[in-house]
C-alpha cells in the first residue's frame, strides 16, 4: 500500500454551538448567586449594559436628552431609526443581514422594557459581618507556637499538624515523617505525644484506639474494663457484638453497658470539632405557593439586578452610524453581545420556569398531603413536555432549589425512578424508602425486621419488591441490618 498525500473536499454535516448558544446554555445550571457574578462580569466588559435604578429613573429622562446633545443627536426618539439604519446614506449592502438581526430585539430596545429583576439590596457593612473562625490547623499551630519554644520541635509540631486530616488523625507514618525531618522517630514520637494533648484531645492519633485512649487519660477514666475494651476488643465494639464481648470479658451485659456509656461519651473524630463542614444556607430559585385553589409559581429575583441597554451608548451608536466607522463596529458589536445576554437571561428564566410549573402539576397531591402521595418522575418527560432536549432539562435542576409549604426541596428531589404495585400503577421509590424508614421504626426491638420480612409487609401493600432492592434502600436510608439493630437493642435494655 503506498502512502501519498491530497486534498480531498467532503461535504459533511456537523451541530456547531454559537457563541451566543453556548451563553445561554451556560446560564442554566447557574445559581442566583453565580448568576449575580456573571452578571457583574459582563457589566465590566460591556458598556452597553447598565443597572438600572428605579429611584433615578425621573433623572434618567433627562439625561437621555443631555446624552443626545453630547451625541450630536438633536431629536433623542430618532436613535432607533439609527439603529436600523434605514435613512444612512453611507450604510453598506454587506450590513443588511445586522439589520435584520436587530428587528428581532426591538423589544430589548424599548423605553419601556424591564427584565423581569428585583432591585439590588444595599449591600451589608463589613463591620456586621464575622470573621473567619480559626481551622483545625489554625487552633493547633498556635497552641504549639506555645508549647515548643525550640526552633526544631516547634517545626517538627508544625510538620505533624500539617499531615493531620479533618478528623483529627494522623496521615503520615512516624517514620515517613522523621526520614522527612531529619530526625529521630524517638523525637517525633516525644512531639506527637504533646500535640495529643492539645484541644481537641486525641488530634495527631494514629488510629482510632489510640485517640480514645487519650481522651481517657485526659478525662482521668480509671476504669480498668472499658480501657481493655479499647485496648483489646475494639473489632467486637465495631461490630456491636456485645454478647462476644461480655462473653471474651467474663462479665455481664449490665457490666457492659455501662462501659460502652462511657466510651460513647468519647469523640471518635475529635478534629471535627473545629473541621467540620461550615452550615451552607440555601437560597430558592423557585417559590411556590397556593392562593385559593391553585398553585403558583414564582421565581425567586431577590438580588439580581435589573438590566437595560444603556442610552448614552445607543445615541453614540445613532451618531457613528453616519460617522466613524470603527467606531460604529465596535459599539454594534457590544449592542448585539448586550441583546443575546439580555435574551439569554430571558430564555434561562422561562426555561426554569416551565420546568418549575410542571413539576408543580405533576405533584399537586405531594404538595397538599404528603409522601404518600409523591409520583415519579424523570427528566425525559418534562423534555418531552416543554419541548426541549433532556440536558437541558438537566442542567436546570442542577444546584436549584423550591421552596414549598412543605419545606425547601432540590429540584433532583423529584426525580426517581418507578416502581410497578400488583395493579400496574407507578409507585414512586421516595414513597417506598419512606414506607421501610416507618417499617422500621415501629418494628419489635428485639425482633427486628430483616430485609425479606420488610419485602413480605410492603407485599401487603401491593409493592413487590426484591429483597435485594430493599437492602439497597435500607441502605441509602442508613438503616442498619437487623442483626446489628438487634445487639444495639440487648443493650438499651436492663438485664
Amino acid at each position: 500500500m503506498t502512502l501519498r498525500q491530497r486534498l480531498d473536499q467532503r461535504q459533511v454535516q456537523k451541530l456547531i454551538l454559537a457563541p451566543a448558544l453556548q451563553q445561554a446554555i451556560k446560564l442554566l445550571p447557574l445559581t442566583n448567586l453565580e448568576l449575580i457574578e456573571v452578571i457583574d462580569q459582563e457589566l465590566s466588559e460591556n458598556p452597553m449594559i447598565e443597572i438600572e435604578d428605579e429611584a433615578r429613573e425621573g433623572a434618567a429622562k433627562d439625561s437621555e436628552t443631555v446624552a443626545a446633545e453630547e451625541a450630536g443627536v438633536k431629536n433623542k426618539d430618532s436613535v432607533l431609526d439609527g439603529l436600523n439604519l434605514e435613512s444612512t446614506e453611507t450604510k453598506m449592502a454587506a450590513e443588511t443581514a445586522d439589520d435584520n438581526f436587530l428587528a428581532g430585539f426591538q423589544d430589548y430596545l424599548d423605553e419601556g422594557f424591564r427584565p423581569h429583576f428585583t432591585e439590588s439590596p444595599d449591600a451589608v457593612s463589613l463591620e456586621n459581618t464575622i470573621s473567619r473562625t480559626p481551622s483545625l490547623w489554625d487552633h493547633l499551630n498556635w497552641q504549639a507556637s506555645l508549647t515548643f519554644f525550640g526552633e526544631a520541635d516547634l517545626e517538627i509540631a508544625q510538620f505533624i499538624i500539617g499531615n493531620i486530616n479533618e478528623d483529627g488523625y494522623l496521615t503520615s507514618p512516624v517514620e515517613e515523617i522523621a526520614r522527612l525531618s531529619q530526625t529521630a522517630p524517638e523525637k517525633v514520637e516525644a512531639v506527637r505525644a504533646k500535640i495529643k494533648t492539645f484541644d481537641p484531645v486525641g488530634c495527631a492519633s494514629l488510629d482510632l484506639r489510640e485517640a480514645l485512649v487519650a481522651q481517657m487519660d485526659h478525662l482521668e477514666i480509671r476504669d480498668e474494663m472499658a480501657r481493655k475494651i479499647v485496648n483489646q476488643y475494639m473489632p467486637l465494639l465495631e461490630k456491636s457484638d456485645y454478647a462476644q464481648l461480655a462473653k471474651a470479658l467474663g462479665a455481664s451485659l449490665g457490666e457492659i453497658r455501662e462501659r460502652i456509656d462511657i466510651i460513647r461519651a468519647l469523640d471518635p473524630t475529635p478534629g471535627r470539632k473545629l473541621s467540620g463542614e461550615k452550615t451552607s444556607y440555601v437560597v430558592p430559585d423557585i417559590i411556590v405557593s397556593k392562593e385559593g385553589d391553585e398553585w403558583t409559581v414564582v421565581l425567586n429575583d431577590e438580588g439580581l439586578p435589573r438590566l437595560r441597554i444603556s442610552p448614552y451608548y445607543r445615541q453614540l451608536l445613532a451618531k457613528a452610524t453616519g460617522g466613524d466607522a470603527e467606531a460604529y463596529r465596535f459599539l454594534k458589536d457590544r449592542l448585539k453581545k448586550a441583546l443575546w445576554f439580555m435574551r439569554s437571561l430571558d430564555q434561562r428564566n422561562q426555561t426554569i420556569y416551565k420546568v418549575a410549573r410542571f413539576i408543580v402539576d405533576r405533584q399537586k397531591e405531594f404538595f397538599e398531603k404528603g409522601i404518600d402521595f409523591i409520583r415519579p418522575l424523570t427528566l425525559m418527560e418534562i423534555a418531552q413536555d416543554i419541548g426541549v432536549h433532556e440536558s437541558t432539562v438537566g442542567r436546570v435542576v442542577a444546584n436549584k432549589f423550591m421552596m414549598t409549604p412543605r419545606g425547601v426541596f432540590p429540584l433532583k428531589y423529584f426525580f426517581h425512578k418507578s416502581l410497578q404495585g400488583n395493579y400496574g400503577e407507578d409507585v414512586s421509590s421516595l414513597k417506598v424508602k419512606d414506607k421501610i424508614r416507618k417499617l422500621v421504626e415501629a418494628e419489635d426491638k428485639d425482633h427486628p425486621l430483616s430485609d425479606i420480612e420488610i419485602g413480605e409487609l410492603l407485599a401487603r401493600e401491593d409493592l413487590r419488591i426484591a429483597r435485594r432492592t430493599v437492602a439497597k434502600y435500607r441502605n441509602q436510608l442508613g438503616i442498619e441490618p437487623s442483626h446489628i439493630r438487634k445487639r444495639k437493642s440487648i443493650m438499651e435494655v436492663p438485664s
